[in-house]
């Protein structure tokens, strides 16, 4: 099935359990505050007899709404998280496909889903909708960026960071601040993992306490250091607990320090950040959203670290026939497709996978220049 939409609209999908995409879902809905809140007693019962939740707190986890940025390792345990205690509309945000390397720390995805190069955020809603159907479920298949990042993280009541590099945590962050929305920051990398809650106009916010992103390749990643899946699970559920708390109004019970694990080498430890805010922080002292600027933004091309492939995402919003490019890519290699991607395998060490909105990832190269030549050569620049 071939995907299409207005050039100017963002591709979401809502899952019905089947790999088909569905009718494209419109973005931007405020926050309801007329969201049911009835409930199934019994589904939540464990839940309900926690004291500082109760019937009051699941009615309001019932209304909220969060958006979930990632989903590979730390969103997927989240996402499981907020699914199952019942967290009314989630809404999964995720440019990447599954991939075998992916099964031994991203809980929602089979051998099944790697093998078909299923969307991470299809196959997640998938899962989800079969432990609750009560919950809305919203997969996005779509590469966050300054372009698109007002769009996709309105309208919600949360950002939970499932993300794996910092330029998309400093972009959340502009955001967050912009539109007065908290969001919950997490990490993880070998055996070590971090969290913090950023609450604007309340608590310091990541300009405050990091001032800029790092430079690509000088932190360690997943696909560098590698990682052990118990410290996920660790900040995660962490990260899942922080939102409970902002969700159901327990802001007093909120971890207001940055909280540090090493599950390897059973450390721990919590800074306190209450007081860093800054007033000359250019994010909330400021009201300065340099990540979020589309003319300081950074190039459209990205080398993704330690994977060997470099990301294209065209400026313009564009919509791609994958079944047409399929028949002009046939005759140049191996085709594999779905209804969410489109595979060309050059040769035994470049692959082209190419998304309907024109994003486009080289494999088999970590140069730019090789990436934007291969992007110019096969689809034009």
């Amino acid at each position: 099935m071939n995907i299409e939409t207005d050039s100017g609209s963002i591709q979401t999908y809502r899952s019905k359990g089947s790999n088909e995409p569905n009718e494209p879902l419109v973005l931007n809905s405020p926050v309801s505050t007329d969201a049911p809140t009835a409930f199934s007693a019994a589904r939540y019962s464990r839940q309900l007899l926690f004291a500082p939740i109760g019937e009051q707190g699941q009615a309001k986890l019932i209304q909220s709404r969060v958006a979930i940025v990632g989903m590979g390792a730390l969103g997927t345990v989240l996402a499981n998280h907020m699914v199952r205690a019942g967290v009314g509309f989630v809404r999964l945000i995720d440019r990447d496909f599954v991939e075998a390397s992916n099964l031994q720390r991203q809980m929602l995805y089979d051998e099944a889903d790697a093998t078909a190069s299923a969307p991470k955020a299809i196959a997640a809603a998938d899962r989800l909708k079969q432990a609750n159907s009560l919950v809305e479920l919203e997969p996005v298949v779509c590469d966050l960026n300054p372009t698109n990042a007002e769009e996709l993280l309105s309208g919600v009541d949360l950002i939970l960071d499932g993300t794996d590099n910092f330029s998309v945590r400093f972009l959340i962050n502009d955001v967050s601040q912009k539109l007065g929305i908290p969001w919950i920051y997490g990490g993880a990398v070998s055996s070590r993992g971090v969290s913090l809650t950023v609450i604007p106009g309340v608590t310091p916010c990541l300009r405050c306490l990091f001032g800029q992103a790092p430079a690509q390749g000088t932190t360690e990643t997943c696909d560098t250091a590698g990682v052990i899946g118990p410290i996920i699970h660790t900040v995660a559920s962490h990260q899942s607990t922080e939102a409970f708390k902002l969700l159901v109004g327990a802001k007093e019970q909120l971890n207001r320090k940055m909280v540090h694990w090493d599950l390897w080498y059973n450390q721990h430890s919590a800074v306190d950040v209450s007081k860093a805010r800054r007033s000359d922080c250019p994010a909330c002292g400021q009201g300065q959203y340099d990540y979020l600027d589309q003319e300081a933004a950074d190039d459209t091309i990205q080398t993704m670290c330690g994977r060997n492939s470099v990301q294209i995402q065209p400026v313009h919003r564009a919509v791609f026939d994958l079944a047409e490019w399929a028949e002009r890519w046939r005759p140049l290699g191996t085709i594999e497709s779905n209804p969410f991607l489109l595979k060309l395998h050059l040769d035994e060490t470049v692959t082209l996978v190419l998304f309907p909105d024109g994003r486009l990832l080289v494999q088999g190269t970590d140069d730019p220049v090789t990436a934007k030549s291969l992007y110019s050569r096969y689809i034009g620049m």
